[in-house]
């Protein structure tokens, strides 16, 4: 049994996943080493909350007597429990053109780190009978599927993350308008992201989320040479969403460069704390599971405050 869960949390790790070539099996392979990897299954006592407790009557099942206050009281209580509504939750993928990149630290691209944790999350959802819908975008909203918890919806899912293309320019803000307005019902909302561009756009499109009713986690993908920046000689930088190329001496500017990279995942940071929404770096070097945990520990909160 041992040996069983240590060969299961292996999966977390990208550079093993990133070996398997289906992504179907891939976020199923991972999900079962995240839930192996800890003590008690993510999953149990999402779907039923203790409510309060009731004097016992006659009839009722004792399966639900609360012994240990029957040893303090000497009374019969009953435990009264509430079912969840359950979540419609929506994953927002990016697939623009700058989530194709992957240096050689790093065995996933960002968006096969994304894709993988969407359908991880997905499967997850679908397990607790969450209605899960997707959306994906680049420059504006390209395609989105109606939410729905049957468990067929999975497999919608990842063809659509493997079928859609990266080719457009990153700018979430006009993405989440259309997604603001067009859902009809509160949404948990998973955006997964390199978040290029302007921060205040990004975060005014986060505002009208949460102004419209929604709950934001925003899972934030940068490769760890974009968090690092460890080029040593003169090479060319090529923006992969087509608008040019530099050649510079890295040395000269790994300073300011990291000084500004970290005073924008602060700013985003601190920008969707202030507007109640999760924010979650993920650098696409390291497991997996960081995002699943994000996911069911935004998921349990917010589906109790919705109750």
């Amino acid at each position: 049994m041992v040996r069983a869960s240590a060969d299961y949390r292996k999966y977390l790790d990208p550079t093993v996943l990133a070996k398997i070539p289906r992504l179907d099996l891939r976020a199923r392979l991972l999900v079962q080493g995240f839930i192996s990897g800890m003590h008690h299954s993510p999953l149990r006592g999402v779907s039923i909350e203790f409510a309060e407790y009731r004097k016992y009557c006659q009839g009722d099942d004792l399966k639900y007597v609360d012994w240990k206050v029957y040893g303090r009281t000497d009374k019969h209580y009953i435990k009264r429990y509430e079912q969840e509504t359950n979540l419609q939750l929506l994953l927002a993928v990016d697939c623009s053109a700058s989530m194709n990149y992957r240096s050689s630290s790093a065995a996933m691209s960002k968006r096969d780190y994304a894709t993988t944790a969407a359908a991880a999350i997905a499967y997850l959802a679908l397990q607790q009978a969450d209605a899960v819908a997707l959306a994906t975008f680049d420059s504006r909203l390209r395609r989105t599927t109606r939410a729905s918890n049957n468990p067929n919806k999975w497999k919608i899912i990842v063809q659509e993350l493997e079928n859609e293309d990266r080719e457009g320019q990153t700018e979430l803000r006009p993405a989440l308008d259309e997604i603001a307005e067009a859902l009809t019902r509160r949404h948990l909302v998973v955006i997964l992201s390199d978040l290029l561009g302007d921060p205040k756009d990004t975060l005014n499109g986060i505002r009208h989320l949460r102004h419209c009713g929604h709950e934001p986690i925003v899972l934030h993908l940068l490769d760890p040479a974009e968090l690092t920046f460890p080029f040593d000689r003169a090479v060319r930088f090529e923006e992969l969403e087509g608008t040019g190329m530099l050649l510079t001496d890295p040395r000269v500017m790994r300073e300011r460069y990291l000084h500004e990279v970290n005073e924008y995942i602060r700013t985003l940071r601190r920008g969707c704390h202030r507007q109640q929404a999760d924010y979650e770096l993920l650098n696409t070097a390291a497991p997996l599971n960081t995002a699943l945990t994000a996911y069911l520990a935004t998921r349990s909160s917010r589906s109790r405050h919705w109750r």
